[in-house]
């Protein structure tokens, strides 16, 4: 049995996100599973997995924004950024909060951040991480991110506890190694729990014990999200009978072809469902024609 649909995961430490995606196909006996951004193995917190048909949603997902909370070492930079790496200088901490402060919001905006050597990123076909463990560094082209927004929680002991809400792309570690290098005393990640990430959040998701447990006691049904719950906020309409095969087929279609007296905006887009009320496309309306934008069907 093929499942459709997603998985809010929690991953835990020590994990790599594709771990989370190996122990999900042998948990669930199916193979096609995709996640929607990659958490370091130290960090922790919300892995949305997309399942079947609903793996067409990744990128979707992966464009979203994310929410971390973290925890900053002042004093210290490592060649990882975080404290899994060897230690390239340590100076004394800045201990001046406001001056912590400044330079952390400013980086609230849009700027450019170069990648860390130790990522997933590739170069030549090649990833980041494993020409750093080589002991080679490769020029890095910077890209823009934007950080919606930083709010501070403590600072103590040369720690800083804050929470970031940033873009698609954003490397918190980098964020911190640059907030570092503005205050002169150079930073690294301690600590990285992602809060929320493509709609969900800390409490929505399960670890992957409960998706075993789920699967033992035939209640899996039950917890997998279906994709047309990611579009609650879209208008959702039926094809009629007739019109069925034109829907699974991805075809164009005419407000005669669908259920009632259907209106839409132009460019507005809506669920499609089909006569037997089984979610289908996601479609959007240009002047009176209605194209599809993602198809679900089998």
């Amino acid at each position: 049995m093929a499942y459709n649909g997603l998985l809010p995961v929690y991953k835990e430490k020590g994990y790599t996100s594709f771990d989370v995606v190996a122990c999900l196909r042998k948990i669930l006996n199916q193979k096609k599973i995709g996640h929607t951004g990659t958490l370091d193995p130290d960090a922790c917190g919300v892995l949305p997995v997309c399942l079947g048909n609903a793996t067409r949603l990744a990128d979707m997902l992966t464009d979203s924004g994310k929410t971390y909370r973290a925890t900053m070492l002042l004093g210290v930079r490592t060649d990882t950024q975080d404290l899994s790496g060897n230690v390239l200088e340590e100076k004394e901490p800045v201990s001046d909060s406001l001056r912590i402060e400044e330079a952390l919001f400013s980086f609230v905006g849009k700027y450019d951040q170069v990648p860390p050597m130790y990522s997933a990123l590739k170069v030549h076909g090649k990833k980041l991480c494993d020409l750093a463990r080589q002991g080679i560094e490769v020029e890095r082209k910077p890209r823009t991110v934007e950080i919606y927004g930083i709010e501070i929680h403590g600072i103590k002991d040369a720690l800083v506890d804050f929470t970031v809400e940033c873009s698609k792309g954003t490397y918190i570690r980098t964020l911190i190694d640059d907030v570092g290098v503005k205050l002169g005393c150079g930073a690294c990640m301690k600590e990285l729990l992602r809060t929320k990430s493509g709609g969900f959040s800390l409490d929505d998701c399960l670890k992957l014990s409960d998706i075993e447990r789920a699967v033992n006691t035939s209640e899996i049904n039950n917890i997998i999200i279906k994709p047309d719950a990611v579009f609650k906020d879209l208008p959702g309409i039926n094809t009629l009978a007739e019109f069925d095969r034109l829907l699974y087929n991805g075809n164009k279609l005419y407000p005669e072809m669908l259920e009632g007296d259907f209106k839409a905006a132009d460019n507005e887009m809506f669920k499609v469902y089909d006569s037997k009320g089984i979610f289908t496309a996601i479609y959007k309306r240009e002047d009176d024609i209605f194209r599809i934008k993602y198809y679900f069907g089998e």
